[in-house]
């Protein structure tokens, strides 16, 4: 059934789209992906730092940049400062270390509530991939297709959203402990 298909892309679509979101919620230990996304002035194009400069974790604590070119130091360090992460560079001449503060409990009720705001959004597209089903399987009954069929698809989209849904809480779930965790 193509209906099915192209709801269920949808579906892995939020999914997917949660998955990235959640990796860039700093919770309380270094990752990478913290300075994903961000772009540093490089010969007069915006690049990403992750194409100038090595990015590594020493430590659970600790984001090391490492520029490929020297003269990359104050762009890489301007830009992270730029770019409103909260983290504050300090640069030795040769790589810029970027030190993770330990989390307060008001913070990661910030990043708990931040969390849930990306969930909903998943949530609503989930939605939206059903809504879209359900409306092609009613055009599909009006243009012949049988009613009994039609119903089939209807209850087949919701046995689909309720398994994406039930996946999107336990990555919720999981990223919420994984904050609260001190």
């Amino acid at each position: 059934m193509l209906i099915m298909e192209m709801a269920e892309e949808k579906m892995k679509k939020a999914i997917d789209h949660l998955n990235e979101a959640l990796l860039g919620v700093r919770a309380g230990k270094a990752s990478t992906h913290v300075l994903r996304g961000i772009m540093v002035e490089y010969y007069g194009v915006a690049t990403p730092i992750e194409q100038v400069a090595s990015v590594t974790v020493p430590d659970a604590k600790t984001i090391l940049v490492q520029p490929w070119e020297r003269n990359m130091i104050a762009p890489i360090e301007k830009a992270i400062l730029v770019s409103n992460i909260g983290l504050t560079p300090s640069n030795n001449g040769e790589h810029i270390r970027l030190n993770i503060p330990a989390l307060t409990e008001d913070r990661r009720r910030e990043l708990v509530k931040q969390v849930r705001t990306y969930q909903e959004t998943a949530k609503v597209s989930l939605r939206n991939a059903r809504r879209d089903a359900v409306d092609a399987f009613k055009k599909a009954q009006k243009d012949g297709m049988p009613e009994d069929e039609a119903k089939d698809g209807e209850n087949e989209a919701q046995k689909l959203i309720d398994r994406y849904t039930k996946k999107l809480d336990e990555l919720v779930a999981a990223k919420e402990k994984e904050i609260m965790t001190v």
